[in-house]
């Protein structure tokens, strides 16, 4: 599924997966944004502030970690999407950040910090 919707701009510039990524974020953005909503089923406002975050940044050295490997820009997200699709929240996990247990690594750390960055902004 292709999404349409204008890519909400980071937040971040200078940490996160922008900071982390830098020379490369300009470009890295939008793919990982799309390619992370449509993996989630969740909406890009959500994508921008798990991003955003320092859990943003740790998937951004995933995505290093497949550039290094010789893959390009947009094949390394992809590999960290599935890497991080492929994991599952455990016990000590869910009850540290109140994810439900056995939900994908990303997708749950994609709707924490959604809910995280709403109960900031009350």
């Amino acid at each position: 599924m292709m999404n349409t919707t204008k890519i909400p701009a980071t937040n971040n510039p200078d940490w996160g997966f922008f900071g982390s990524l830098r020379d490369q974020a300009e470009v890295a953005w939008p793919i990982a944004m799309t390619a992370i909503s449509d993996a989630t089923h969740q909406p890009l406002e959500s994508v921008r502030a798990f991003l955003d975050s320092r859990h943003g940044r740790h998937f951004a050295d995933d995505v290093h970690n497949g550039l290094y490997a010789g893959a390009n820009l947009k094949d390394a997200i992809e590999q960290a999407i599935q890497r991080w699709m492929g994991w599952t929240i455990g016990r000590q996990t869910s009850k540290q950040h109140g994810i439900p247990k056995g939900l994908p690594y990303l997708t749950g750390f994609v709707i924490h910090c959604e809910i995280v960055e709403e109960s900031m902004a009350d």
